[in-house]
């Protein structure tokens, strides 16, 4: 008997790999229709932010440990209980009968009737379900939010157990999207006009001109407006960089680790397609999809090339933008698998990188020039941290103030940085300076 591809199927391949790879493997999802593949990438993304809690569940009902079961019938009885805790239009019969029967297809009947049991033995203690109940206080807020405890003990520690948990509970809930209007293609009131003709709810923000919050992006995929380059998906925060940036038309800029490319295109858009923007990104595959959106967005002075950053010569350049390689966690909300790929030994290593990138960076701007580095990262060492490294060392760049160029409360360290929390900011997790050479 042949397995039927659903969405639900595919989604347990996509966590199964992910179990085994740790690589979110969207394009397994690529044979179905538009909403399905969106219902896919709800699931596989819903099942990671609460995995350690659908986990503990599973684990009071079975006979079975965790441990023991193969991945496959793991992610089944984890996608069928998300289904049937967390998708009111989802009926629980619904949900147990469409796992039971991808269980019987993959793994045989056996393992259908397991799966029966376990999720039938939940719905009838549906209403007086165990919350976890661990002496070890860290891994009983670990299992309560699903994140892991090296980042729970560091937040704990840091922030304090109360705005910890408001952090992880904004990282496990549905996420705030943004549309940016690229004028390079359109005009913003002529979007607006757009949007109002499709019936499209939207918030227009006041921290950034261009951008607004929007309930979902598949209204913008459906018609088409991305990939005409009308507009794109970038988180506010994620905007901010450019915009301290502030390229000027006819300059020229360096995006160091640019892929995928929606910074460089904002920089393009804010120079109004005049001077250059040499975008440098290590990988050739994301590289190539970078090239595919300037040419969508009409952003031509965007010239693009492999290397490493580390390993440049090139002449000194008007304003570098080195959005470095970091842990994540400010975007943990859109990227769940990260908070299951990091590891401390991740930490230190990017810390590193960082720096090294950052000694470079510096050697490329000429007099006068601005060098911004940002991150989509919370951890202090990683931010903050790593610019007084760079300020120590080096006596010929000095910070910025950045209050004529964001709002007041995204602002820290005396209006030298940003940092955004996307429980108290309802966006992603940025932090950013800039810095001008003086000498």
């Amino acid at each position: 008997m042949e397995t039927e591809i659903t969405a639900r199927s595919v989604s347990v391949e996509i966590l199964v790999q992910f179990d085994l790879e740790k690589h979110v493997k969207f394009y397994l999802a690529d044979d179905l229709e538009p909403r399905e593949r969106a219902q896919v990438r709800e699931y596989v993304q819903n099942v990671l932010r609460k995995r350690s809690y659908l986990d503990f569940l599973i684990g009071e009902f079975s006979s079975i440990g965790m441990d023991e079961m193969k991945p496959q019938l793991k992610n089944i009885l984890r996608l069928g209980l998300y289904d049937m805790l967390f998708m009111d239009s989802t009926p629980d019969y619904a949900a147990i009968n469409e796992a039971v029967d991808i269980a019987k297809l993959t793994l045989g009947s056996k393992s259908g009737d397991l799966v029966n049991a376990i999720l039938r033995n939940i719905q009838r203690d549906i209403d007086s379900l165990p919350k976890p109940a661990f002496k070890d206080r860290t891994k009983l807020v670990a299992t309560t939010f699903s994140h892991p405890e090296w980042m729970v003990k560091r937040w704990s520690k840091r922030m304090g157990e109360r705005e910890a948990f408001q952090f992880m509970q904004a990282n496990n809930a549905r996420p705030t999207y943004y549309i940016r209007v690229n004028n390079l293609r359109t005009k913003t009131e002529n979007f607006k006009l757009r949007m109002d003709k499709a019936g499209i709810n939207y918030t227009e923000s006041d921290w950034l001109p261009g951008y607004f919050k929007v309930d979902s992006v598949q209204p913008f995929i459906q018609k088409g407006w991305l990939e005409k380059g009308f507009c794109q998906v970038q988180d506010i925060a994620a905007g901010f960089a450019p915009t301290i940036l502030d390229p000027k038309p006819g300059e020229s800029i360096y995006d160091l680790c640019a892929a995928p490319g929606t910074k460089s295109i904002m920089i393009a858009d804010l120079m109004h397609g005049e001077g250059s923007v040499i975008a440098l990104d290590i990988s050739s595959d994301r590289l190539e999809k970078l090239a595919e959106s300037a040419l969508s967005f009409n952003a031509e002075n965007i010239k693009i090339r492999r290397s490493d950053a580390r390993d440049l010569d090139l002449r000194v350049t008007d304003g570098v933008l080195l959005d470095a390689p970091c842990t994540g966690t400010g975007v943990l909300s859109k990227r769940a698998d990260l908070r299951w790929r990091r590891t401390e030994q991740d930490l230190e290593d990017l810390i590193k990188l960082q720096e090294e990138l950052l000694d470079e960076a510096g050697n490329m701007v000429k007099k006068g020039g601005r060098l911004v580095y940002s991150t989509c990262s919370v951890e202090p060492e990683e931010n903050w941290e790593q610019v007084q490294k760079f300020i120590d060392k080096y006596d010929n760049y000095e910070l910025d103030d950045l209050s004529d160029y964001l709002p007041e409360e995204v602002l820290i360290e005396d209006g030298k940085a940003y940092q955004t929390f996307p429980h108290k900011h309802t966006c992603d997790g940025h932090f950013g300076v800039r810095m001008t050479r003086v000498k």
